[in-house]
Formats: C-alpha cells, structure tokens, sequence
C-alpha cells in the first residue's frame, strides 16, 4: 500500500519539485494549492487540494475534504509559504499580517486538526529557513519573514514535545533555492527547486531525530 504524503504549496517551486519526487518514489501525494489546480502532475496517486491559507473558511473546507476522502495520512509536509517582504529593510503592516497568516496562523490552524489524522509513527515536516535562526541573526531585513519562521520553528519544538514518541516532527532549512519567492534567489540562489526537494525527500525518509531543525543544503543540524 502507498504512503500517504500531503504537501502544501505543491503548485510550484520545492513544493512541486517534492510532489513530484515523492510520486516517482512510490508514494500517494495530496498536493495543496492555492486554486486546487496543478498542472503536470496528472497520477492515479496524485490527489489536488484546495487550499488558501489565509482563509478560515478554505482551511476548514481543506480539512474535511482530506478527511472524507482518506483514513489517515502518513507524512504532512508544510512547505507553502509567502514572503513579500523578503530583501526589504523594514517592515509594513500589510505584508506583515499576510506573512504572518500564511506562515504561521494558517499553517498551525490546518495542521492541529490533522494530527490525530496522522498515522502513528507518521511525519510532521516544516520547511523554514536558517533566516529564522536566532543565533545565526546577522541581518536588518526581511522582518516579517525572518520572524515567521522564527515562529514556525517554535511550533516544531512543542509538537515535537507534545507528540514524542508517537509522530517525528522537524524543522527543515531547504538551502538557499532558486525560486521566484525573491530576486535574490533568482539570482544568487545555489541550489534547484529539484536539487533541495530530492534533499528533503532522503532527509525525510530517515528516522531522524523529533525536534531537530535540518539544513538539508550543509547536510547539518542549524542552532534555533
């Protein structure tokens, strides 16, 4: 029988390049997307989701349909995520709040609910970045951004304390990719969208340790 494997953010970048991985590996994927339509990924165990983050309404909808449709699901993987103030030097309330619902306040609303849907010795994986690090904080830009996964990774550590034992839960650390979520990674990113999927896929296919926070690029643990 396939592994279920739910993935947000499944209609581009890492999250299409994992979608993608994971089918050719065998496994049964439900890809969410913001319109629920992705092209290229036409599979008998391909599932496409609608979902909106920002929205109550579409996350509850999401969650029932996923609920009607499957008895359990084993790997969820939050990947999608916004980031409209990335390489900017302040921060404005606007694309704050949005980064804030999408990163956070809608990733926690879909993913709690799910969790006793999750099958025992199941995976919780969350992409974040090495931008949310405390210890390792540098930089003045990318406000909302950087505190997002700051916040992000916070939550891998409760799940991860709530959940021991039962369901594995890590942060992840994609690598710095060449995707459309900024110019500068556009420009100067070192890595593929399928390079760092096919990272996130081996990383997620060990039996890691729960609560870690893993930079797949480095192949190394990140400080929180």
């Amino acid at each position: 029988m396939h592994k279920i494997v739910l993935i947000t953010g499944a209609s581009r970048g890492i999250g299409y390049a994992l979608a993608k991985k994971m089918l050719n590996e065998g496994f049964y994927v439900i890809g969410a997307s913001r319109n629920g339509k992705i092209e290229g990924l036409e599979n008998n165990n391909f599932y496409s989701l609608k979902l909106d983050l920002s929205s109550v309404s579409s996350i509850e909808k999401a969650q029932d349909e996923i609920t009607t449709k499957f008895n359990h699901i084993d790997i969820l993987i939050n990947n999608a995520g916004i980031g409209p103030d990335l390489d900017t030097p302040r921060p404005d309330l606007k694309s704050f709040r949005e980064t804030f619902e999408v990163n956070v306040t809608g990733t926690v609303f879909f993913t709690e609910p799910l969790i006793d849907f999750i099958s025992k010795n199941g995976k919780i994986v969350n992409i974040s970045s090495k931008m949310g690090a405390l210890d390792i904080c540098e930089r003045t830009d990318s406000v909302a951004y950087r505190m997002s996964k700051s916040a992000l990774n916070m939550f891998t550590k409760i799940l991860a304390n709530r959940l021991k034992d039962k369901i594995k839960v890590a942060s992840i650390h994609p690598g710095w990719v060449k995707t459309t979520i900024a110019k500068d990674n556009v420009i100067n990113g070192r890595i593929t969208a399928e390079e760092s999927a096919e990272r996130i896929f081996n990383f997620t296919n060990t039996s890691f340790t729960s609560g870690v926070f893993w930079d797949v690029e480095a192949q190394a643990n990140l400080p929180w």
